[in-house]
C-alpha cells in the first residue's frame, strides 16, 4: 500500500448483499473502486451491530486491493491484533471511543496495519493534532456513526479544509465517511479529502449479477470529485 493523493472510491460493503459478499467485493474491484471499506458496529459505541474479524477474514481472498476496515467499536484495544490477522490492511479507530487514544494507534501499527482515527461529526480536530505523527490516515464522519444511507452533514466542509492544512506535508489521507454522492464529493475532494467513502451511492441500481451499475456510480463520484481539484 503506497501513498498518494489521487482521489480513491471505498464502497462500503454495508450496502452489499450480505448473502454474497464475497462475490461483490470482486465486483466493485472489477468495476473500478480502489479500496473496500468494511464497516464494523458493536451495538454499544453505534447503535447498530455488523460484522467482525471472521467476516474480515472470509472476504479478504476476494480483495486484491486495499481492505479499509472501520472500527465503530468501544473497547478497540483487545480486538485489533483479530482484525490485522484477519487482513486489514487499515485499522481506523475512533477518537471518541476510549481514553487512550495514542495507545490504541501504537497497537494498530504494532499489529502491521496502517492506522487509522475517525471522529464524529461533533468532534473537533483540536486533538487529532497531537496524534498526526502517528496515524497515516483522518477518516472524518460527515454523518453521525451507526447506520448507512443518512444525508452528508455540511458542516464537516470546513472540518476537512482545516484539517488539510493542519496536515500539511505529512502523507496521510483524508477519508470522508458518510452521505458522499457526485454532489457532495466534490465538496469534499475540494476541501481536501482524497479518500471517499460511498455506500448506497456506489451499489445502488447493480446487484453481482448486473455489476454494471457499480462501475458507472464509482466512475460518476470520481469524475465530479476530480473536476474540483
Amino acid at each position: 500500500m503506497t501513498f498518494d493523493r489521487s482521489i480513491k472510491i471505498a464502497p462500503s460493503i454495508l450496502s452489499a448483499d450480505f448473502a454474497n459478499f464475497g462475490l461483490e467485493c470482486e465486483a466493485i474491484e472489477a468495476q473500478g473502486c480502489d479500496w473496500v471499506h468494511v464497516d464494523v458496529m458493536d451495538g454499544h459505541f453505534v447503535p447498530n451491530i455488523t460484522f467482525g474479524p471472521a467476516t474480515c477474514a472470509a472476504i479478504r481472498p476476494h480483495i486484491k486491493g486495499v481492505m479499509d476496515v472501520h472500527l465503530m467499536i468501544a473497547p478497540v484495544d483487545a480486538y485489533i491484533e483479530a482484525f490485522a490477522q484477519a487482513g486489514a490492511d487499515v485499522i481506523s479507530a475512533h477518537l471518541e471511543a476510549g481514553p487512550h487514544i495514542h495507545r490504541t494507534l501504537q497497537a494498530i501499527r504494532g499489529a502491521g496495519s496502517k492506522a487509522g482515527l475517525a471522529i464524529n461529526p461533533g468532534t473537533g480536530i483540536e486533538d487529532v493534532e497531537y496524534l498526526l505523527d502517528m496515524v497515516d490516515l483522518v477518516c472524518v464522519m460527515t454523518v453521525n456513526p451507526g447506520f448507512g444511507g443518512q444525508k452528508f452533514i455540511h458542516s464537516q466542509v470546513e472540518k476537512v479544509r482545516r484539517l488539510r492544512a493542519m496536515i500539511g506535508d505529512r502523507p496521510i489521507h483524508i477519508e470522508i465517511d458518510g452521505g458522499v454522492t457526485v454532489d457532495t464529493a466534490p465538496l469534499v475532494a475540494a476541501a481536501g479529502a482524497d479518500v471517499l467513502v460511498a455506500g448506497s451511492a456506489v451499489f445502488k441500481g447493480g446487484a453481482v449479477a448486473n455489476p454494471a451499475p457499480y462501475g458507472d456510480n464509482i466512475r460518476a463520484i470520481r469524475a465530479a470529485a476530480v473536476a474540483a481539484l
